[in-house]
Protein backbone atom coordinates (compact mmCIF):
# COMPACT_ATOMS: atom_id res chain seq x y z
CA UNK A 1 0.00 0.00 0.00
CA UNK A 2 1.24 3.34 -1.42
CA UNK A 3 -0.64 6.34 0.72
CA UNK A 4 -0.61 10.32 0.03
CA UNK A 5 -2.20 12.76 2.76
CA UNK A 6 -3.49 15.57 1.59
CA UNK A 7 -2.45 19.11 2.83
CA UNK A 8 -5.19 21.85 1.62
CA UNK A 9 -6.17 25.57 2.54
CA UNK A 10 -9.74 25.22 2.78
CA UNK A 11 -11.99 27.65 3.08
CA UNK A 12 -15.88 27.58 3.08
CA UNK A 13 -16.61 27.73 -0.44
CA UNK A 14 -17.28 24.30 -1.15
CA UNK A 15 -16.96 24.66 -4.52
CA UNK A 16 -13.61 26.34 -4.67
CA UNK A 17 -12.49 23.56 -2.28
CA UNK A 18 -13.56 20.84 -4.68
CA UNK A 19 -11.73 22.46 -7.22
CA UNK A 20 -8.68 23.09 -4.91
CA UNK A 21 -8.53 19.09 -4.11
CA UNK A 22 -9.43 18.31 -7.66
CA UNK A 23 -5.76 19.63 -8.65
CA UNK A 24 -4.28 18.64 -5.76
CA UNK A 25 -5.03 15.08 -5.98
CA UNK A 26 -4.08 14.81 -9.76
CA UNK A 27 -0.98 15.72 -9.54
CA UNK A 28 -0.37 13.57 -6.20
CA UNK A 29 -1.51 10.26 -7.95
CA UNK A 30 0.95 11.21 -11.58
CA UNK A 31 3.76 12.04 -8.97
CA UNK A 32 3.52 9.28 -6.87
CA UNK A 33 1.11 6.38 -7.38
CA UNK A 34 -0.54 6.06 -4.43
CA UNK A 35 -3.14 3.21 -3.95
CA UNK A 36 -4.88 5.46 -1.20
CA UNK A 37 -5.19 9.39 -1.12
CA UNK A 38 -6.17 10.89 1.97
CA UNK A 39 -7.75 14.38 2.15
CA UNK A 40 -7.81 16.82 5.85
CA UNK A 41 -11.00 17.10 8.18
CA UNK A 42 -13.83 19.37 7.02
CA UNK A 43 -11.70 20.07 3.97
CA UNK A 44 -15.15 20.82 1.87
CA UNK A 45 -16.32 24.03 4.32
CA UNK A 46 -13.43 25.09 7.10
CA UNK A 47 -14.94 28.39 9.01
CA UNK A 48 -17.91 30.35 8.12
CA UNK A 49 -21.51 30.27 10.35
CA UNK A 50 -23.05 28.15 10.94
CA UNK A 51 -25.81 28.93 8.14
CA UNK A 52 -22.87 28.08 5.68
CA UNK A 53 -21.92 25.33 7.40
CA UNK A 54 -25.28 23.85 6.79
CA UNK A 55 -25.60 25.38 3.39
CA UNK A 56 -22.25 23.49 2.28
CA UNK A 57 -23.32 20.07 4.17
CA UNK A 58 -24.41 17.23 2.45
CA UNK A 59 -27.32 14.52 3.06
CA UNK A 60 -25.18 10.89 2.65
CA UNK A 61 -26.72 8.34 0.58
CA UNK A 62 -27.83 5.51 3.16
CA UNK A 63 -24.62 2.97 3.23
CA UNK A 64 -24.23 0.32 0.40
CA UNK A 65 -26.83 2.12 -1.56
CA UNK A 66 -26.26 3.00 -4.79
CA UNK A 67 -28.05 6.35 -5.40
CA UNK A 68 -25.83 9.94 -5.69
CA UNK A 69 -24.78 11.98 -3.20
CA UNK A 70 -24.00 15.64 -3.23
CA UNK A 71 -21.35 17.65 -5.16
CA UNK A 72 -18.46 16.60 -2.62
CA UNK A 73 -19.51 12.72 -1.77
CA UNK A 74 -19.62 12.28 -6.25
CA UNK A 75 -16.24 14.59 -6.79
CA UNK A 76 -14.58 11.44 -3.91
CA UNK A 77 -16.26 8.73 -5.57
CA UNK A 78 -15.68 9.88 -9.05
CA UNK A 79 -11.94 10.22 -8.12
CA UNK A 80 -11.87 6.67 -7.01
CA UNK A 81 -13.71 5.22 -9.71
CA UNK A 82 -11.25 7.27 -12.60
CA UNK A 83 -8.19 6.68 -11.03
CA UNK A 84 -8.55 2.97 -9.76
CA UNK A 85 -7.96 3.66 -6.05
CA UNK A 86 -8.94 3.64 -2.64
CA UNK A 87 -9.81 7.50 -1.57
CA UNK A 88 -10.41 8.75 2.06
CA UNK A 89 -12.42 11.47 2.31
CA UNK A 90 -10.82 13.38 4.76
CA UNK A 91 -14.17 14.24 6.82
CA UNK A 92 -17.19 16.64 5.29
CA UNK A 93 -20.83 18.05 7.50
CA UNK A 94 -22.79 15.79 6.97
CA UNK A 95 -26.65 16.92 7.56
CA UNK A 96 -29.02 14.92 8.84
CA UNK A 97 -32.00 17.52 9.35
CA UNK A 98 -30.99 20.21 11.07
CA UNK A 99 -28.28 18.46 12.54
CA UNK A 100 -24.72 18.44 11.48
CA UNK A 101 -22.43 15.64 12.03
CA UNK A 102 -17.90 15.93 11.16
CA UNK A 103 -18.17 12.45 9.03
CA UNK A 104 -15.53 10.12 6.89
CA UNK A 105 -16.54 8.62 3.79
CA UNK A 106 -14.37 6.10 2.00
CA UNK A 107 -14.73 4.58 -1.08
CA UNK A 108 -12.58 1.49 -2.94
CA UNK A 109 -11.33 1.64 -6.60
CA UNK A 110 -14.87 0.83 -8.03
CA UNK A 111 -16.66 3.67 -6.20
CA UNK A 112 -18.22 2.30 -3.64
CA UNK A 113 -18.36 3.45 0.02
CA UNK A 114 -16.77 0.76 2.00
CA UNK A 115 -16.77 2.77 5.70
CA UNK A 116 -18.31 5.81 7.08
CA UNK A 117 -17.33 7.42 10.65
CA UNK A 118 -18.80 10.35 12.61
CA UNK A 119 -16.13 12.24 14.49
CA UNK A 120 -16.77 10.85 18.65
CA UNK A 121 -14.65 13.63 20.09
CA UNK A 122 -15.99 17.37 19.98
CA UNK A 123 -13.44 20.21 19.92
CA UNK A 124 -14.61 21.89 23.09
CA UNK A 125 -11.38 23.67 24.38
CA UNK A 126 -10.03 27.37 24.85
CA UNK A 127 -6.30 28.01 23.66
CA UNK A 128 -3.30 29.30 25.52
CA UNK A 129 -4.22 32.55 23.55
CA UNK A 130 -7.69 32.38 25.09
CA UNK A 131 -9.36 31.80 21.90
CA UNK A 132 -12.45 29.51 21.93
CA UNK A 133 -13.67 26.68 20.22
CA UNK A 134 -17.03 25.00 20.41
CA UNK A 135 -17.20 22.01 17.83
CA UNK A 136 -20.22 20.91 19.57
CA UNK A 137 -21.94 24.40 18.78
CA UNK A 138 -22.51 23.06 15.50
CA UNK A 139 -22.05 19.20 15.37
CA UNK A 140 -23.06 15.90 17.16
CA UNK A 141 -20.73 13.52 18.39
CA UNK A 142 -20.42 9.61 16.76
CA UNK A 143 -20.90 6.56 18.70
CA UNK A 144 -19.12 3.84 16.72
CA UNK A 145 -15.69 2.47 16.41
CA UNK A 146 -15.30 1.91 12.36
CA UNK A 147 -12.39 -0.10 10.43
CA UNK A 148 -12.71 -1.53 7.13
CA UNK A 149 -10.37 -3.15 4.59
CA UNK A 150 -8.74 -1.00 1.71
CA UNK A 151 -5.96 -2.46 -0.76
CA UNK A 152 -5.21 -5.56 1.59
CA UNK A 153 -4.74 -3.81 5.15
CA UNK A 154 -7.13 -3.29 7.86
CA UNK A 155 -7.41 0.59 8.47
CA UNK A 156 -9.36 2.25 11.47
CA UNK A 157 -11.02 5.85 11.16
CA UNK A 158 -10.48 8.76 13.86
CA UNK A 159 -10.68 12.75 13.52
CA UNK A 160 -8.74 14.96 14.43
CA UNK A 161 -9.49 16.14 18.45
CA UNK A 162 -9.86 12.55 18.66
CA UNK A 163 -5.71 11.26 18.55
CA UNK A 164 -6.13 13.08 22.31
CA UNK A 165 -7.78 9.91 23.36
CA UNK A 166 -6.05 6.84 23.44
CA UNK A 167 -8.67 4.65 23.98
CA UNK A 168 -10.33 5.10 20.69
CA UNK A 169 -6.72 3.86 19.36
CA UNK A 170 -6.50 0.94 21.33
CA UNK A 171 -10.20 0.19 20.30
CA UNK A 172 -9.13 0.24 16.38
CA UNK A 173 -5.80 -1.98 17.44
CA UNK A 174 -8.12 -4.63 18.87
CA UNK A 175 -10.16 -3.69 15.85
CA UNK A 176 -7.60 -5.28 13.67
CA UNK A 177 -5.98 -2.19 12.58
CA UNK A 178 -2.75 -1.57 10.90
CA UNK A 179 -2.96 1.86 9.39
CA UNK A 180 -5.32 4.98 11.11
CA UNK A 181 -6.50 7.14 9.24
CA UNK A 182 -6.57 11.03 11.28
CA UNK A 183 -7.75 13.49 8.95
CA UNK A 184 -7.37 17.56 10.82
CA UNK A 185 -7.72 20.94 11.28
CA UNK A 186 -5.36 21.58 14.30
CA UNK A 187 -5.29 24.80 15.50
CA UNK A 188 -1.51 26.74 14.80
CA UNK A 189 -1.14 27.01 18.59
CA UNK A 190 -1.68 23.48 19.95
CA UNK A 191 -0.26 22.03 16.55
CA UNK A 192 3.04 23.70 17.02
CA UNK A 193 2.96 21.87 20.29
CA UNK A 194 1.15 18.65 20.36
CA UNK A 195 0.32 17.64 16.94
CA UNK A 196 3.69 15.61 15.97
CA UNK A 197 3.98 14.41 19.46
CA UNK A 198 0.59 13.03 19.63
CA UNK A 199 0.52 11.20 16.87
CA UNK A 200 4.00 9.46 17.19
CA UNK A 201 2.59 8.31 20.82
CA UNK A 202 -0.68 7.02 19.33
CA UNK A 203 1.21 5.00 16.71
CA UNK A 204 3.86 3.80 19.33
CA UNK A 205 1.03 3.25 21.54
CA UNK A 206 -0.93 0.92 19.00
CA UNK A 207 1.41 -0.27 17.11
CA UNK A 208 0.15 1.11 14.02
CA UNK A 209 0.47 3.17 11.09
CA UNK A 210 -0.48 6.90 11.27
CA UNK A 211 -1.67 8.81 8.18
CA UNK A 212 -2.15 12.26 9.10
CA UNK A 213 -3.86 14.86 6.05
CA UNK A 214 -4.59 17.99 7.42
CA UNK A 215 -5.27 21.93 6.53
CA UNK A 216 -2.39 24.73 6.65
CA UNK A 217 -3.21 28.32 6.39
CA UNK A 218 -5.40 30.88 7.16
CA UNK A 219 -9.01 30.90 7.22
CA UNK A 220 -12.22 32.93 8.42
CA UNK A 221 -14.32 32.14 11.35
CA UNK A 222 -18.59 32.84 11.22
CA UNK A 223 -17.46 36.23 13.36
CA UNK A 224 -15.23 37.38 10.14
CA UNK A 225 -12.12 36.83 13.30
CA UNK A 226 -9.15 34.59 11.38
CA UNK A 227 -8.08 31.30 12.23
CA UNK A 228 -4.57 29.50 11.35
CA UNK A 229 -4.20 25.89 10.75
CA UNK A 230 -1.09 24.10 11.93
CA UNK A 231 -0.75 21.58 8.85
CA UNK A 232 2.70 19.57 8.63
CA UNK A 233 0.81 16.59 7.10
CA UNK A 234 2.46 13.15 8.03
CA UNK A 235 2.38 9.38 7.87
CA UNK A 236 3.75 7.92 10.88
CA UNK A 237 5.43 4.34 11.56
CA UNK A 238 4.48 1.64 13.94
CA UNK A 239 7.71 2.48 15.57
CA UNK A 240 6.84 5.83 15.78
CA UNK A 241 9.45 7.42 13.16
CA UNK A 242 7.90 9.93 11.09
CA UNK A 243 8.50 8.15 7.05
CA UNK A 244 7.14 11.11 5.00
CA UNK A 245 5.68 14.88 5.68
CA UNK A 246 4.52 18.07 3.81
CA UNK A 247 5.87 21.01 5.67
CA UNK A 248 4.09 24.52 4.86
CA UNK A 249 2.22 25.61 2.21
CA UNK A 250 -0.47 23.12 0.14
CA UNK A 251 0.97 20.43 -0.77
CA UNK A 252 0.97 16.28 0.10
CA UNK A 253 3.51 13.82 1.77
CA UNK A 254 3.59 9.67 0.77
CA UNK A 255 4.36 6.55 2.25
CA UNK A 256 4.54 3.23 1.64
CA UNK A 257 3.24 0.88 3.87
CA UNK A 258 5.61 -2.16 5.22
CA UNK A 259 2.94 -4.55 6.78
CA UNK A 260 6.30 -6.61 7.36
CA UNK A 261 7.52 -4.06 9.74
CA UNK A 262 4.32 -4.03 11.63
CA UNK A 263 4.44 -7.65 12.01
CA UNK A 264 7.64 -7.19 13.35
CA UNK A 265 6.92 -4.62 15.87
CA UNK A 266 4.60 -6.28 16.93
CA UNK A 267 6.40 -9.53 17.44
CA UNK A 268 9.62 -7.81 18.97
CA UNK A 269 6.98 -5.62 21.52
CA UNK A 270 3.76 -7.26 22.08
CA UNK A 271 2.19 -5.15 24.02
CA UNK A 272 -1.20 -5.59 22.91
CA UNK A 273 -0.65 -9.21 25.05
CA UNK A 274 1.28 -7.54 27.95
CA UNK A 275 -1.35 -5.07 28.62
CA UNK A 276 -2.74 -5.91 32.28
CA UNK A 277 -5.99 -2.86 32.29
CA UNK A 278 -8.66 -2.53 29.86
Amino acid sequence: MRVSVMQMNAGHDKAQNIAQAGRLLSAAIAADRPSIVALPEMWTCLGGDRATKLREAEELPPPGANVPGGAAYEFLRGVARSERIHVHGGSLAERVGERLFNTTVLFDPEGREVARYRKIHLFDIVTPDGTGYRESASFGSGAEVVTCEADGVRVGLAICYDVRFPELFLALRRAGAEVIFLPAAFTLQTGKDHWEVLLRARAIETQCWLAAPATWGRHAEGSGAARDTYGHSLVCDPWGSIVARASDGVGWATARIDTQLTQRVRRDMPVLDHRKLA
